[in-house]
């Protein structure tokens, strides 16, 4: 199968993001003002080592600014619902630290991939998340962990990207 080619007779590449959608390179290093993570060569980390190595023998600015996951989490705002319908009592617990946990080896990973919360309403339980890929991978996890589980996910139209993930422990 061939490769599409442009009228310039070069390949077709995927289309770019615009640089107003992330607001581009930020220069220097930023620290969030809320959870005291740092943006630096386009990537947000914890490790106070990259920046102290970052900072050394440099004279790179250093600026303030709430990072993504801060800023969704004051606007009371989330890019991941996942719902948990008809969780028997015996395996509540295992669940609730299921995805504590979960979330915790994923923020670890990538410091803005956030639990928001964890509300429990008779057998069901909504967990919230700042990213959209964690609520699936946190769905697919729930699902290969416990055994009669029905996953359904689905997607918000544009212009939102918020993943809504609904699970349910069927009858045994």
């Amino acid at each position: 199968m061939s490769k599409k080619q442009n009228t310039k007779g070069g390949r077709l590449s995927s289309p770019r993001r615009p640089k107003e959608m992330f607001g581009g390179a930020k220069k220097g290093i930023v620290i969030c003002e809320t959870c005291n993570i740092f943006y630096y060569k386009k990537s947000w980390h914890h490790d106070a080592d990259t920046f102290v190595a970052a900072r050394a023998n440099k004279d790179i600015p250093v600026h303030f600014a709430t990072c993504p996951a801060c800023a969704l989490i004051k606007g009371r705002q989330c890019l991941g619902v996942i719902t948990v319908k008809n969780v028997p009592a015996a395996q509540k617990t295992d669940l609730l630290n299921l995805i504590k946990g979960y979330c915790e080896r994923a923020f670890d990973r990538d410091p803005l991939e956030r639990l928001i919360s964890v509300s429990q309403s008779g057998a069901s339980i909504t967990v919230k998340t700042t990213n959209n890929q964690l609520a699936q991978r946190l769905g697919r996890k729930i699902k290969e962990a416990f055994n009669k589980v029905k996953l359904s996910m689905a997607y918000l139209r544009e212009p939102g990207d918020v993943a809504n993930v609904t699970i349910e422990f069927l009858p045994k």
